[in-house]
């Protein structure tokens, strides 16, 4: 790295009080820690603001100006964070399956590896609602998944796949070939993401942040709050909500919001249409 991190600093961003030794209870700590105080979140893509991941405008914005971010921001910062910690972390892409089959999903994803203790883990706090809140172990564990866990990683021909428990029946969620990838190449993609017409970041608001006790989510106009077994849903109504929203539950202060164009909320009037 040529630009120095600032280890303490983040260290209060996500309030981590914990130990900084290079292992595997660290790693799961710090992912943990991470995902509870800086939300997912493309804000800067809707309001037409270039997303950038050098090191000094990442800390600057999720670090000191404790916003969020999406995949390839919150990796990068926090792959950062881990080498700062004397972790030696590969980056890869990955084609999210979420929403699209493989043949139609681009290398949009930023993920990493690691080793420890002679074992190989998936480390992916960057992924939103549905990101792993733990180191995942590279192994093959089949389709179905090892019973009592939420995420593993199945392996078909040359391809890993990282799945995941969507209620009760498992799904994809991204495949990569586990090549390692340069920085140049998530330049490449996060330009993709943050300014193609085709991109859903520039089409719809994603927020995401990880609770104590569940998880809150956002898509377009639509809440979900999940709190140990039990969902709510709720329907934002105009734009006040929004920042509302934001204020309470992600502890983001942007006015900006107000002038937000995305197709599902631009037509916003204070009823529910």
């Amino acid at each position: 790295m040529t630009t120095a991190f600032d280890l303490d600093a983040y260290f209060e961003r996500i309030c981590w009080k914990g130990d900084t030794l290079p292992s595997l209870e660290t790693l799961d700590g710090l992912m943990r820690a991470h995902m509870r105080h800086i939300p997912f979140e493309n804000l800067d893509v809707l309001l037409g603001r270039p997303v950038r991941l050098d090191l000094d405008s990442l800390q600057q914005k999720l670090v000191r100006s404790r916003r969020g971010g999406y995949c390839f921001e919150h990796m990068t910062l926090f792959a950062a964070a881990i080498e700062a910690l004397g972790f030696q972390p590969a980056r890869h892409s990955a084609r999210v399956l979420l929403m699209s089959p493989r043949q139609q999903s681009p290398r949009t994803h930023m993920f990493l590896t690691v080793a420890v203790a002679g074992e190989t883990y998936v480390l992916d706090p960057g992924f939103g609602g549905p990101a792993p809140m733990f180191p995942v172990p590279l192994v093959d564990c089949g389709t179905s998944g090892p019973a009592g866990t939420t995420h593993w990683m199945y392996r078909k021909d040359n391809d890993w796949i990282l799945r995941h428990r969507l209620g009760s029946e498992p799904a994809d969620a991204w495949v990569s070939t586990l090549e390692h990838e340069l920085a140049v190449d998530f330049e490449v993609a996060n330009h993709f993401t943050a300014t193609h017409p085709g991109s859903p970041f520039v089409n719809n608001l994603f927020l995401s942040l990880f609770k104590p006790d569940g998880r809150v989510s956002v898509m377009n106009r639509y809440v979900t709050v999940r709190q140990a077994d039990q969902t709510r849903s709720t329907l934002l109504t105009d734009r006040a909500a929004l920042r509302t929203l934001l204020a309470e539950q992600f502890d983001l202060d942007l006015p900006e919001v107000d002038g937000l164009s995305v197709p599902m909320i631009s037509e916003w009037n204070g009823t529910e249409t």
